[in-house]
């Protein structure tokens, strides 16, 4: 018969060696699942972007189109191709820009 009840004996040598390469394994696969959440958390620490100004007081009849900001001012586009240039501490307007 080619079938015996007893199974043949694994050699000590070979199951050290696979418990080694399993070890690597989770280990490498540990490190890759670090390195993706720190990759994540980087990449979308910055998400919620620059603080935005809680409200815009534009001239009269002045409908927004787009919105931009720098340092220490903001800016918005109107419907009527104007660039108003707000300052981002007192809110005034600073500078009207006509765009032709």
């Amino acid at each position: 018969m080619a079938d015996s009840p007893h199974p043949s004996p694994v050699d000590p040598g070979t199951v050290k060696y696979l418990r080694w390469l399993v070890t690597i394994l989770t280990a490498t696969m540990v490190l890759g699942f670090i390195v993706i959440v720190v990759l994540f958390v980087i990449r979308f620490s910055d998400a919620f972007g620059p603080e935005l100004p809680d409200e815009i007081i534009l001239p009269d009849g002045s409908t927004p189109v787009a919105f931009t900001q720098g340092g220490d001012w903001y800016a918005v586009v109107t419907k009527d191709d104007q660039i108003l240039i707000f300052d981002r501490e007192s809110q005034e307007l600073r500078q009207t820009i006509q765009v032709e």
